[in-house]
Formats: C-alpha cells, sequence, structure tokens
C-alpha cells in the first residue's frame, strides 16, 4: 500500500484526515503510481504557507496549496501506459528504494475562504486542493493554456472518481 502521511498542523478547520488520505491514494492509483511510493499531505495555517510560498516561489502573500516534489524525475506525468516497466501491479524488486513524490502543503482556511468564490463546499474545494497537489508532485503543470486544461480534466476525472468510491462505500 503506499505510504501517504497526513499531518494537520492548524487548528482553525477542522478536517477529515482519513477521507483526505483516501483520496491521495485514489488518485495515486488511478495515476498508475507504484504501491511503494510515498507521499506527504500537510495542511497548515496561514502565516506558514506565506512563508513558504514567500521562501519558495516567491509568492506575496498565503496561497491555497503548494506541492513540492522530492524525486521529479521518478514518474512521469499522466497515464502513459508504453513507457516500460513491470507492469501494473506488479510488486516491487527487493532492491528498488521507494518512489518518494513530496509533499503536498495546503492551507485549509484559505480553502474555506475559496469555497464560496467557487460556488462549491468546503468539502470539494479541499478535494480538489488535494488532486491538484498530488497532480503537481506528478509533473502535471497549468503554465500554459494547453498544459491547464490537461490539469484540469483530470482533476474533474479523478474527483467524479474519488465522489463515485464514497457513494459506493456503505
Amino acid at each position: 500500500m503506499m505510504a501517504v502521511f497526513v499531518s494537520d498542523e492548524q487548528t482553525a478547520v477542522a478536517l477529515d484526515l482519513p477521507r483526505c488520505a483516501r483520496l491521495v491514494r485514489l488518485a495515486l492509483a488511478e495515476e498508475r503510481v507504484p504501491d511503494d511510493a510515498e507521499v506527504s499531505l500537510i495542511f497548515v495555517d496561514e502565516a506558514s504557507i506565506t512563508d513558504l510560498n514567500r521562501r519558495f516561489l516567491d509568492g506575496p502573500a498565503a496561497t491555497d496549496v503548494l506541492a513540492f516534489p522530492i524525486d521529479e524525475d521518478a514518474l512521469p506525468g499522466g497515464r502513459r501506459p508504453d513507457v516500460g516497466g513491470r507492469g501494473p501491479g506488479s510488486p516491487p524488486e527487493p532492491e528498488d528504494p521507494p518512489v518518494i513524490l513530496g509533499d503536498v502543503v495546503i492551507c485549509p482556511t484559505v480553502a474555506a475562504r475559496q469555497a464560496p468564490e467557487h460556488d462549491t463546499s468546503f468539502d470539494d474545494e479541499l478535494a480538489l486542493l488535494v488532486v491538484h497537489g498530488i497532480l503537481h508532485l506528478l509533473n502535471y503543470d497549468h503554465a500554459e493554456e494547453r498544459e491547464a486544461e490537461t490539469m484540469r480534466r483530470r482533476e474533474r476525472e479523478l474527483l467524479e472518481r474519488f465522489r463515485e468510491s464514497e457513494d459506493a462505500t456503505p
């Protein structure tokens, strides 16, 4: 099973951490990330995300989500069935180190503020930010319009798949 480390380092907004971890696992599985992958999902306050945004992206203020890839060259972005490898579902070789994807950092208070602006619920906004951050770790980007549309389409697909999986569980 993929190692998903979830940490809530803020107290302003109550979060369903197991739900967030399930969403991360679903997104990684749908993207065919190896089972030995590791990712961290960290929820922080506005002061912390502002500091990270300034230090690493020269951003002027708080933002909703930041992604910090670690093994940037470990996985190709998107679904690419013909890139080789042992194939989906194959166990990793014993000597293979885990694929450490990186960290996704989310600020729930920014998400809560954005939800009404995006005409959505807080839970849906938070889910979008989780998926958005995970896709960034997998080399998706939105700097150019074509890339942005590809990323938005994949976000919608993954969120729909997650809703279906939630509806299917008792």
